[in-house]
């Protein structure tokens, strides 16, 4: 183990003592208490991905011999603090919050740590605060990848103009995978091959707002007037094939994704969205699980990466991912058994 992740395991380590020695939200814990509580606030329970995530992490916690409680905020950055200040109250040992705004989360942090409760970023940054540890994937990969997928399948390859569907300024990991994107467009654009011709940040996520961005795309630059758009998200690409539907464009413009949900790997098949990124996410939830049950009693965690969230360099343990297409579904969403093969491709031909 090098050094930094022995600061990394002691400052865990530090954290999870303060959590003891303090008891659950501040007070002496009772000797007889074994079964640990582990607290969980989403941003939302209404998208197919969340859903799983929450699921498999509860089910990875009753496995280890830990209750989960959970709480969803549907986009309401008032309610997800009031959700935290809640699991405080119920004294739980650790929270897994995945923010709506990983920069107004700061104030649940802080009301965590004063109780003594360790605190675990899920999938998304919390920034400016001194968080305990992050677990997520390469966001930054996200992007890259999108965005190569994009050059390498344009009508002439590394040639193109580009519309931006991004995702939620809200969230952090948006602006990383607009990050890696651009790591990868910018040299194309500086040779004058590639081109971003439309670009927008979708509120909340949300398919209207991704479909209002390709909407006003269309209607600025004509129907021919593009050849990709690069959608953060699923949610995002469904909003961007509507729009693309109304004109007659759906499977003869390029279009990105991330999450392989069932809706969107069926849309690969169809032609009518082109990628996705495929986030093994039954690896990420039963690692989070993993770590919130051993934080809760008090065992070191092993970290051997950080992510700077504006305040501090946050112990960080990130997955890998894919990109998926029609040539490797098998292989990768089916094969891990994330979507079946039943449902993906129903009646469409099976090669």
């Amino acid at each position: 183990m090098n050094m930094k992740s022995v600061l990394v395991v002691v400052s865990l380590l530090l954290s999870v003592a303060i959590g003891l020695v303090l008891g659950r939200g501040g007070v002496a814990r009772d000797p007889g208490e074994k079964r640990p509580l582990i607290g969980l606030s989403l941003d939302t329970l209404k998208e197919e991905r969340w859903q799983a995530d929450a699921d498999l992490f509860k089910k990875r916690c009753e496995e280890l011999g830990a209750d989960v409680l959970v709480q969803a905020a549907n986009g309401d950055d008032t309610r997800q603090i009031n959700d935290v200040q809640a699991l405080i109250s119920r004294n739980v040992d650790v929270i897994v919050i995945v923010p709506h705004d990983g920069a107004a989360m700061a104030k649940g942090v802080q009301a965590a740590h004063e109780a003594g409760i360790p605190v675990i970023a899920y999938d998304r940054l919390i920034k400016n605060c001194d968080l305990d540890i992050y677990l997520s994937f390469d966001n930054v990969k996200v992007g890259r990848l999108q965005a190569q997928w994009i050059l390498d399948h344009l009508p002439t390859p590394g040639k193109g103009r580009i519309v931006l569907a991004n995702g939620s300024k809200t969230d952090n990991n948006a602006f990383l995978f607009h990050q890696g994107a651009m790591e990868v467009f910018q040299p194309a654009i500086d040779r004058g091959e590639v081109k971003i011709v439309w670009e927008d940040w979708t509120e909340d996520w949300k398919l209207e707002n991704a479909k209002k961005i390709v909407n006003a795309a269309i209607s600025k630059l004509g129907p021919n007037g593009f050849d990709a758009v690069l959608a953060a998200a699923d949610g995002v690409a469904a909003g961007a094939i509507q729009a693309l539907h109304e004109e007659g464009l759906a499977g003869k413009v390029l279009v990105t994704g991330q999450d392989a949900e069932l809706v969107a790997c069926q849309k690969i098949v169809a032609g009518t969205q082109s990628m996705t990124i495929y986030k093994p996410l039954k690896k990420l939830a039963t690692k989070a699980a993993d770590v919130a049950v051993k934080m809760a009693g008090g065992n070191p965690i092993i970290a051997t990466q950080s992510v700077n969230n504006g305040l501090i360099d946050v112990p960080a343990i990130l997955g890998d991912i894919f990109a998926v297409d029609k040539t490797n579904l098998r292989e990768t969403v089916i094969a891990d058994g994330f979507q079946s093969e039943k449902a993906v491709y129903g009646s469409a031909p099976q090669n």
